[in-house]
């Protein structure tokens, strides 16, 4: 399990290697995004709060990346934080994503991406519930829900 130390140990010394890279032009995500994704998860953007279509939904399945996805979280181990976006405690593997320090808006945060294709989520905070205390908190742009089916 991922804890606040070690998130901020991949910020400093290098996040874990991916399973696989998807790296494509600007032009291309474009011609593969909408206008919003593109925004959100190319550009760095965000949704307003409580306005994504992921985030009081909790039907079972796993959530991927809407650029590339890969698979990045499961619906096991999202939680309502009522922040207004989607929140997670843990990716579904340790490598799924990527974690860079964002100084950005005059605050000191931990901007979460796609591991794969270095996609934007949103950011980790360290106030999450136990056991990680971590909350994830993802853009509904950034990810796509696979349902799970009840042959599953």
């Amino acid at each position: 399990m991922l804890t606040w130390k070690d998130i901020i140990n991949y910020c400093v010394m290098g996040n874990p290697k991916p399973d696989k890279r998807v790296d494509k032009t600007s032009e291309e995500w474009k011609a593969l995004l909408s206008p919003s994704q593109f925004r959100i998860a190319r550009e760095k953007g965000t949704e307003p709060a409580h306005s994504g279509a992921l985030c009081s939904s909790h039907e079972s399945g796993k959530y991927h990346c809407v650029c590339c996805n890969a698979p990045l979280f499961d619906s096991t181990i999202k939680f309502n934080s009522n922040s207004g976006w989607p929140s997670f405690t843990q990716p579904i593997q340790q490598n799924a994503i990527k974690y860079e320090k964002d100084n950005s808006y005059g605050m000191i945060r931990v901007e979460v991406m796609c591991n794969t294709c270095d996609g934007h989520l949103g950011h980790v905070f360290p106030d999450g519930p136990p056991p990680s205390g971590l909350r994830f908190c993802i853009n509904s742009e950034s990810i796509t829900l696979e349902k799970h089916t009840h042959e599953q």
